[in-house]
């Protein structure tokens, strides 16, 4: 889908081009990987071993799951690293592997058990689609179905000059 850097706008056009998603279609486990449009973003999610999102129900929802040191999978408390992503457009962010090895080094300090986001159907560039709402944050997930098991999504939150655009790709799924 987006195998180069892109742009916002041709982003956007993409984005806009996608048929909407329903709130059952996103329950499960999802890998993500951002889509570089030049966002200060790019990059900084992978460098941190962002594995994905998991959805548990509509009102269960894991916005941030990462990679241990271990190879285990975690849930990372949103509001610790929230206050970061005010500067983004302002402060650069670390993308080396050290920064990546410290992160994962402080997963047992912020991590959580607990849902922090919900999903919703929301309007966004006049389509409703289901959208991920977080907690305690002013950050907005929406979500177009790219295939079966694909979604491309827009991190909208608010005060950030452009939106970040991310790929989720479902996980097979495990023994019944």
């Amino acid at each position: 889908m987006f195998t180069t850097t892109t742009t916002t706008e041709a982003a956007f056009a993409r984005f806009d081009g996608l048929p909407p998603v329903e709130i059952p279609f996103l329950l499960g486990a999802w890998t993500g990987e951002g889509v570089p449009t030049g966002h200060p973003l790019d990059g900084a999610l992978e460098a941190f071993h962002w594995h994905g999102k998991r959805f548990d129900s509509a009102e269960d929802v894991h916005p941030l799951v990462f990679t241990t040191l271990g190879g285990g999978l975690t849930c990372v408390e949103p509001k610790v690293v929230g206050p970061g992503l005010r500067l983004v457009d302002r402060v650069p962010v670390p993308k080396s592997a050290l920064a990546g090895g410290l992160f994962q080094l402080l997963l047992p300090l912020l991590s959580t058990t607990r849902s922090r986001a919900r999903l919703r159907m929301t309007s966004y560039r006049g389509v409703v689609s289901a959208t991920m709402l977080y907690d305690h944050l002013p950050i907005n997930d929406v979500f177009r179905q790219v295939d079966d098991d694909t979604v491309l999504g827009v991190m909208d939150l608010k005060g950030m000059e452009r939106p970040f655009f991310f790929l989720l790709r479902r996980e097979a799924p495990g023994p019944t």
